[in-house]
């Protein structure tokens, strides 16, 4: 990322640092089995197109509480540890395809981590992601540019390379985790052109990840229904 401001650059490593160090206490406190190599932030991506491009840093995890945790035990647990550690956290429901999500939602210095459970499944999700900073300055006006840098398009959530064993790629979004009718963004184009605005995306409904696989890229393939199973002709005679 050649002309990046170091103290914007720096800031960003920090938030990044900051952020994957609670959520790997909430991970080895909240799930077992844990795989601490599966979180991991890389390479600050493109959070919009404007200029001056904005970046952040963003991950996510998936992992099974214990037998014994219930999801309200597991989501009640979440708040403490995220209260005891300064953010502002808020608990809601989520309906997702008749599946009921308890989702605890925390705020801290720009940054959000969200915890998910469900007493339909033992699956704990975890995702995490830092403020957007400016980490370019923007175009001089009348400035002439060698060539204009494309847009960075974010990494996907999941390839076929890092699937989790027993699951499969999203087949709506194939495995990227952001929405497919906005690409991500939130927002769509109502009237394109000179004067075009933008609407709230009816897909995601402005939360930007795919709703089929909530921005994991992967879906479990003991909890696909009979319909989602016929995107996966190989799963037919399982």
């Amino acid at each position: 990322m050649d002309g990046t401001s170091s103290a914007a650059r720096e800031e960003l490593d920090r938030l990044g640092r900051s952020l994957r160090e609670q959520m790997v206490v909430l991970i080895t406190d909240l799930t077992v089995r844990v795989h601490r190599r599966r979180l991991a932030f890389g390479e600050p991506k493109v959070a919009d197109g404007s200029d001056p491009s904005r970046y952040h840093c963003s991950a996510m995890y998936q992992g099974n509480r214990p037998a014994s945790a219930t999801a309200a035990g597991t989501a009640s647990r979440a708040v403490s540890l995220l209260r005891a550690a300064g953010w502002e956290v808020t608990v809601s429901q989520e309906d997702d395809d008749g599946r009921l999500w308890t989702v605890v939602l925390a705020h801290r210095d720009g940054s959000t981590v969200r915890v998910l459970t469900s007493d339909d499944t033992p699956a704990v999700v975890f995702r995490g992601q830092t403020p957007a900073l400016v980490l370019r300055p923007p175009q001089p006006v009348g400035q002439s540019a060698t060539a204009p840098e494309p847009l960075q398009e974010p990494e996907p959530e999941r390839t076929p390379e890092t699937l989790t064993p027993g699951y499969v790629l999203c087949y709506e979004c194939d495995g990227a985790g952001r929405c497919p009718g906005c690409g991500g963004r939130g927002w769509v184009l109502r009237t394109p052109g000179p004067s075009e605005s933008r609407s709230r995306c009816g897909e995601c409904a402005a939360r930007k990840f795919c709703p089929i696989c909530r921005g994991a890229g992967q879906l479990a393939i003991f909890h696909l229904s009979t319909y989602q199973r016929g995107y996966y002709p190989g799963l037919e005679q399982d």
